[in-house]
């Protein structure tokens, strides 16, 4: 179930007790090892969101988020802090990377592109919500229509016009259509024949939706500018074009279920609620922000630097964006950004940029504890997703205790001898451990497995003591 913070009339309400930070940092501490400051942060800086929508409204307004800037090594969790913290949230939730934009007037994405990003995994957030509350009354619709075209005679009538009745009322969304069952001798039972899959190898024509033709085709981008999607525009020009097709009920049914779900669904209040939840509830990821930023030494213009952060600006401070679900503010979007900082220092960024990050946090890179940690506590532990997929066909796999130390020892002796990819190292580590073990899983008699240090060391052996060999392996 999707999670949403409190709000002041405009966003949905909590669906869980109003998340505290201390609350915050222990639910992700279930999925984060470690880097115990960048999740206070965060944790604060959400907590704040929820305590700005619920002062006075012309207060709330002049309370902007507190940008924060994440600095550490590659693979030590700092994308992965700031996508949970959006899951718990429920907020509407964009990662992108700052050497993907370029200066407007030159070559690549314009950096307001990153807020229509978000505007559309927030109207898909939104949908999720409204079909789910549709869905019963899109059921029960579906299901008179299909019944309608199984046995015209006996219930196509009233279906049509149980139908007309709908459309020509102006009912909300989520209606369903209305229809007298007990006027109807045998209605509930076949509905309860068709749910059973009765009916499901019967033919039925059904009218479909032609997909539109290859001309249209060559319309369905959008432009950066104002994100106008021409295809959509022409195709509503002529209006949409169907045709009668034959299929199996259990096909048909689905599709109608579909073109039920989309008619119950307002359109217009799906935008609105979307662009109301990417405005106070949006958070982008900016990696590689230490892409952009140059040197005081440097000279000269630098497309893909300064004129990226310059570009920023606007959107940091506050402007509208357009797209295609209308215009949204930006405000109050919360914007963390990422990154290594290994060859230049926040310092480096422009004295505006600093400003509007105004929290910087440092994680620590992993020990080899963290990778212990790692391999084994999170809800989703690599082990357990090892585990997992050899249990598909059915091998059970179990990791002693000094498999696990032995596996985050060579991680980490792999990092230090090599480039520090933190803990993306433990992925190549158990792909060579259980390489063989998963080649040969399906084929396999033996069906129960442990892996020990000695199993471990064996399948490494020779790898990790030639550098130039691992290298290429790990």
């Amino acid at each position: 179930m999707v999670h949403y913070l409190p709000a002041l009339g405009r966003a949905p309400a909590a669906r869980f007790a109003d998340p505290t930070p201390r609350r915050i940092v222990e639910d992700l501490d279930r999925f984060v090892i470690g880097q115990e400051s960048a999740k206070r942060a965060v944790a604060v800086a959400l907590r704040n969101r929820a305590r700005r929508l619920q002062v006075d409204p012309e207060m709330a307004d002049e309370i902007a988020p507190k940008n924060i800037i994440l600095i550490g090594p590659t693979g030590v969790g700092k994308t992965e802090v700031a996508r949970r913290l959006a899951g718990l949230a429920g907020s509407p939730f964009v990662k992108v990377e700052a050497s993907k934009f370029t200066e407007v007037g030159y070559v690549g994405r314009d950096v307001e592109s990153m807020v229509r990003d978000l505007v559309e995994v927030s109207v898909s957030l939104v949908r999720e919500e409204l079909l789910e509350e549709v869905h019963e009354s899109a059921e029960r619709n579906a299901e008179y229509r299909l019944l309608g075209l199984l046995f015209p005679e006996k219930f196509g009538p009233e279906v049509r016009a149980a139908a007309s009745r709908k459309g020509a009322s102006g009912l909300a969304p989520g209606r369903a259509v209305e229809m007298d069952e007990a006027a109807l001798p045998g209605l509930p039972e076949f509905r309860e024949r068709l749910r059973e899959g009765e009916f499901d190898g019967r033919r039925v024509e059904v009218e479909v939706r032609e997909p539109p033709p290859p001309f249209l085709e060559a319309f369905s981008g959008h432009t950066e500018e104002v994100d106008v999607n021409l295809g959509e525009m022409i195709r509503s020009l002529f209006g949409p074009r169907h045709r009668r097709t034959e299929m199996a009920a259990a096909q048909a049914y689905d599709y109608l279920l579909q073109e039920e779900e989309d008619s119950l669904v307002d359109s217009r209040y799906l935008s609105r609620q979307a662009l109301e939840r990417a405005e106070d509830h949006g958070i982008v990821f900016i990696d590689e922000f230490d892409k952009v930023a140059s040197p005081r030494e440097s000279a000269g213009p630098d497309i893909s630097r300064e004129g990226v952060q310059r570009d920023l600006l606007p959107l940091l401070d506050g402007c509208a964006v357009s797209t295609r679900y209308g215009s949204v503010r930006t405000d109050h979007i919360l914007y963390i950004a990422a990154g290594a900082f290994q060859d230049n220092r926040p310092a480096d960024l422009i004295p505006e940029i600093q400003g509007r990050f105004p929290i910087r946090v440092e994680l620590e890179p992993l020990s080899v504890e963290d990778f212990e940690r790692i391999l084994v506590e999170p809800e989703s532990a690599l082990l357990r997703q090892y585990e997992a997929l050899l249990s598909t066909e059915g091998v059970e796999v179990t990791f002693e205790e000094e498999a696990v130390q032995e596996i985050a020892e060579t991680a980490a002796r792999v990092n230090e001898a090599m480039e520090d990819i933190g803990a993306r190292r433990l992925h190549t580590v158990l792909e060579k451990v259980l390489e063989e073990l998963l080649f040969d899983a399906p084929d396999l008699k033996r069906k129960r497995w442990k892996i020990d240090a000695e199993y471990v060391s064996r399948k490494l052996e020779g790898i990790v003591e030639d550098e130039d060999l691992s290298r290429f392996i790990l």
